[in-house]
């Protein structure tokens, strides 16, 4: 038999600092433990010595040297490792956060500090309204990101008061009943597909979102553009450089937001991380459709992709189109379309499918391969030589373009066969000056090769265009993408031919029209004031009529039909150079930039990757691809882990299907881009 005196000897005093929310100082209390007692014994005590009746349910021990939690409360003292000296704090696992919108607006709500922010952001984005939460994600801003406002701030005799929505009651906290981004063909849709406005009373297709109808107007509608000074005050990255320190700030989605040094009360950025937007519907899609519309419209302000002066008026006319019919009254009007009932919908689609659509030439398709042949203009840029092209016979058939001396050569060998597959494909295209090219860099051993083509009008160039976007990604023109391709880019065309029209100018005092607030202030500086209103109105004329979600919805088409969309960048040395490079990361590629001219030296696909992995020791990550290729690089603008975790995101996210009633799996998303440090 074993005496008291014993028992005594094994234990030992465990200090506990309780993090009490209603009280100013944290109290320090002493238990007396053994290295037996499981974790849920420790704050078993702890409730009873404190003996203040509450909730105690939402908190749980966070070991400070450790930066761990201590969850699993079935565990003993001993098997956690904690002994007499671990500073432990009894804490609430869900802490306030401010949350910078891709609207600009902030909302501060309550988000758990303990689960890992993949499942954090799922909970935020319930609370938000946001289906798809898996291609968001939180970004903490570098020091730089604020700095500008600071300055500002300290010129200004007024403070300036942000504007918080706060959501402090949202339950964002996880349950396993409601999966992110779920929802059933046959439920009510909750907003107006034509306006975005909410539908219903059933104002929110979460049960536990605690968003108001007011509080879904201010995600859900754009917000009155910013001042041309607040804009030009706003941080602007210049060079890749600087876009790659903004993007070593994304949180590690594996681990918590206390293990990564997250304060209560901290201010991050919720961001649309990934750009592969899966299944936009207007019809339960307002905020997300308006929270994207937002990242894409101060991507474009703020420079942090590039575009044409014609493509930034083109933005800038939607923009104004859009904040014109979000400030009217009339958009508050439900429209009184008869309701086709959601299960016949349904079934009709599926008949739709089942049918394959017009089955007229279905034989046809199946058996004939899609082919064009036209003659284009070529030109190869070589050194000291002038840009002159020349005229060949082009056929495009399969993922490769062949070009002959003329029509009659066709059957013969020809002048040179371009294999398009994993190629970047980059427009050049100015509608009001009849120049429709379309710029080619091929793949090859040493980098890449440049090759420009000419067409003579926009029917030919939106077909070839097509096509040669298509072959990159190795598919031909007998996939199903390969016709709304086409009419995308005829619309876009459409949208940047801009009549001269004399009401225009007419009109042009009468209009509440501040040029400035749409365009970047590089190109605000360009041109007079009078002259860039006169301008946007010529490209609005084109887009007038569009109801509100559509014009959105355009605005989002259009900047991704840019060259640079979803690019991130990181900065980076490849094993066996002797300088720098950055890193282009997109949702099907990596591409390898030259830093000092941003000039892309090659492009691995991810459908040629084999196998990718961390050197963790050495922080390197290595991938190999088809044909023996392989590549490494040490990351220098961020931790490798962010890189991995981008690669390993991509491909996870490519294998989501349109089943809608599916749950995401998330092992397999820590499988990817957990890596096992």
């Amino acid at each position: 038999m074993l005496s008291s005196s014993d028992f005594a000897s094994a234990s030992w005093e465990l200090v506990v600092r309780v993090d009490h929310p209603n009280e100013e100082e944290q109290k320090d209390i002493t238990l007396r433990v053994s290295g037996d007692l499981h974790i849920g014994g420790v704050m078993l005590k702890l409730v009873e010595q404190i003996n203040i009746a509450q909730d105690w349910s939402d908190f749980a021990l966070w070991w400070e040297q450790k930066h761990c939690w201590l969850l699993k409360t079935h565990w003993t003292l001993d098997k956690c490792g904690v002994q007499a000296d671990a500073k432990l704090v009894f804490t609430p696992q869900h802490k306030m956060l401010r949350l910078r919108l891709p609207n600009m607006k902030t909302v501060r709500l309550r988000v758990s500090f303990s689960t890992v922010v993949f499942r954090a952001v799922s909970d935020i984005c319930r609370a938000l309204n946001i289906r798809r939460a898996e291609e968001l994600s939180l970004l903490k801003p570098s020091g730089e990101y604020f700095k500008k406002k600071k300055k500002k701030e300290k010129n200004n005799k007024e403070p300036i008061i942000e504007d918080i929505l706060n959501l402090e009651g949202s339950p964002t906290i996880s349950g396993p009943s409601v999966s992110p981004g779920l929802y059933s063909k046959t439920m009510t849709p909750t907003y107006d597909p034509i306006n975005g406005t909410p539908a219903s009373s059933t104002m929110t297709w979460f049960s536990d979102s605690p968003l108001t109808e007011q509080n879904c107007s201010i995600l859900a509608f754009s917000q009155p553009p910013q001042s041309p000074e607040a804009l030009a005050d706003m941080y602007q990255a210049r060079s890749l450089a600087d876009k790659a320190k903004l993007n070593a700030g994304w949180l590690d989605s594996s681990r918590s937001l206390m293990e990564q040094g997250i304060q209560e009360d901290e201010q991050l950025l919720l961001r649309f991380k990934y750009y592969t937007f899966f299944d936009l519907n207007p019809k339960y899609d307002a905020v997300r459709i308006n929270q994207l519309y937002e990242q894409a419209r101060w991507a474009i302000l703020l420079e942090e992709i590039d575009c044409t002066e014609e493509e930034m008026l083109i933005f800038a006319a939607l923009q104004y189109h859009i904040s014109k019919l979000s400030l009217s009254t009339e958009i508050q009007d439900f429209t009184n379309e008869s309701e086709v009932d959601e299960v016949e919908a349904a079934l009709s689609n599926l008949e739709v499918t089942l049918e394959g659509g017009k089955a007229d030439n279905t034989l046809e398709d199946i058996t004939d391969i899609p082919k064009l042949a036209d003659n284009l203009r070529l030109f190869r840029p070589k050194k000291l030589i002038l840009k002159a092209f020349k005229q060949y016979w082009f056929v495009f058939k399969d993922t490769s373009i062949a070009y002959f001396k003329n029509k009659e050569l066709e059957q013969g060998e020809p002048v040179e066969k371009l294999n398009l597959r994993g190629c970047e494909v980059v427009p050049d295209v100015n509608v009001a000056g009849r120049k429709f090219g379309i710029k080619l860099l091929i793949p090859v051993a040493d980098g890449m090769n440049e090759v420009y083509l000419r067409c003579d009008h926009e029917s030919q160039y939106a077909q070839w265009m097509a096509a040669c976007i298509l072959a990159s990604k190795g598919k031909t023109m007998a996939d199903s993408s390969y016709q709304p391709e086409v009419l995308n880019i005829l619309s876009f065309l459409k949208m940047k031919n801009r009549n001269s029209a004399s009401q225009v100018a007419s009109g042009l005092e009468n209009m509440d029209l501040n040029p400035e607030c749409f365009v970047s202030p590089r190109c605000a500086k360009k041109h007079k004031s009078k002259q860039l209103a006169a301008c946007i109105l010529e490209a609005h004329q084109n887009v007038a009529q569009m109801p509100l979600v559509e014009a959105k919805l355009r605005f989002i088409q259009a900047w991704q039909s840019l060259p640079e969309f979803g690019l991130t960048y990181y900065l980076v040395r490849f094993k066996g150079s002797k300088k720098d490079d950055i890193l282009g990361i997109s949702y099907n590629r990596l591409i390898r930039i030259d830093a000092t001219t941003g000039i892309p030296i090659t492009t691995w696909r991810f459908t040629n990757m084999k196998q990718w992995n961390v050197n963790w020791e050495i922080r390197q990550v290595a991938i190999e691809f088809d044909q023996n290729v392989s590549i490494a690089f040490t990351c220098l603008s961020a931790d490798c882990k962010i890189v991995h975790e981008y690669i390993g995101g991509y491909i996870f996210l490519s294998t989501r299907s349109k089943d809608q009633n599916e749950t995401l799996d998330e092992d397999l998303f820590h499988k990817l881009t957990g890596g096992q440090e």
